[in-house]
């Protein structure tokens, strides 16, 4: 297969986006806000975009941010082996509710208040796997801008503000996550990138989703847990994947008209509310009655993307493999179950229009 190599106008808008989102990822860090670098790349290169800058982040960097953030949470979870596995099932199990119920509710909500149709409102309002998302809207004839902008300022408002709230209660330090003591020798770290790069080539030939951040994490932690190499890949190195998660975040608005996101703020926001507002039971409930810690309950049940969310777990001293297994099982369940939810109750728009 051949590699796709960016033309000169993509490498300079990456450039530029990289440029942008290390400015304000600089600065959030500076400031000492919890999750500055991934919340401070993903604000700048988000109001960069919407103000008309052709910012973009080509597949291969995006592949290595990815690999790069799936390393780093390798090796922490060597470290933080399967502490909570004896409440998985539980959590879960819980986790396929809450998404059942958050969805139907915010997509009740777009319906009544914003008179969208069935199959436009219950796509918005389905947390993450935003790319089959949007394919299967685009199969079905529902609204694909309106889908869009919700989904992603969903995305938006959860990775900005969920390191500020575990902050604000006390959950999260603003401080960055230390992961390895020690930076892995040229030798250590040319063996992770092989190992992780194998890891998520072998995930991805047999489709799993997110391959390269899982992939990475797989081959990472193996090479961790057997002793096989110590220590990670260098702070700095560390700093440039969680701008570039942050910047991939916000050039999600590059695709999106002003006017297109400006017609559907209300019901984005609003949406997102009862979403919030219908996980947030599940979370009390789970916190109330199992050891998990609050703030890992928190990330692993906000309704946002999957690569978001685990890159807070990097930064925010939160367990990545309870957070990594119930994104996945979302990603599953959302991915498995949509397409027959919405070909029972969901109706195109032209049935709508008619």
């Amino acid at each position: 297969m051949a590699l796709a190599i960016p033309s000169r106008a993509k490498i300079l808008n990456f450039l530029e986006t990289l440029a942008i989102g290390t400015v304000g990822g600089t600065l959030f860090l500076w400031a000492n806000l919890p999750g500055g670098l991934i919340s401070g790349a993903m604000i700048a290169v988000g109001i960069a975009a919407i103000a008309g800058r052709p910012l973009a982040v080509p597949a291969i960097a995006t592949q290595a941010v990815l690999v790069l953030l799936g390393i780093s949470l390798g090796s922490l979870m060597s470290r933080q082996l399967l502490q909570h596995i004896s409440a998985y099932p539980v959590t879960i199990a819980l986790l396929a509710l809450a998404t059942f119920c958050s969805t139907f509710g915010s997509s009740l909500y777009l319906q009544r208040f914003h008179g969208w149709d069935r199959t436009s409102a219950f796509l918005a309002g389905s947390p993450g796997a935003l790319s089959q998302i949007v394919i299967l809207a685009a199969e079905k004839g529902a609204d694909v801008p309106g889908i869009a902008v919700v989904q992603t300022m969903r995305v938006i408002i959860l990775t900005a503000a969920l390191p500020l709230l575990l902050a604000v209660i006390g959950m999260a330090p603003a401080s960055p996550l230390s992961l390895a003591t020690t930076t892995a020798s040229p030798l250590e770290l040319a063996e992770l990138v092989a190992a992780s790069v194998a890891a998520a080539l072998l995930l991805r030939l047999i489709k799993f989703p997110a391959s390269w951040m899982f992939g990475a994490m797989i081959g990472a932690s193996v090479l961790h847990g057997t002793g096989l190499v110590e220590g990670g890949i260098p702070p700095w190195l560390r700093a440039v994947a969680l701008v570039g998660i942050g910047s991939l975040i916000g050039s999600r608005f590059a695709r999106m008209r002003p006017k297109t996101l400006l017609s559907h703020v209300n019901a984005a926001l609003g949406s997102f509310a009862v979403a919030v507002a219908v996980t947030a039971i599940f979370v009390i409930v789970i916190a109330l009655t199992t050891p998990v810690k609050f703030g890992d309950i928190v990330v692993a049940f906000a309704p946002g993307a999957m690569d978001a969310m685990l890159a807070l777990a990097l930064t925010l001293h939160i367990d990545p493999i309870f957070v990594g297994a119930h994104h996945l099982a979302r990603f599953v369940f959302v991915t498995v179950a949509t397409p027959g939810i919405v070909h029972l109750f969901g109706r195109p728009q032209e049935d709508v229009d008619d």
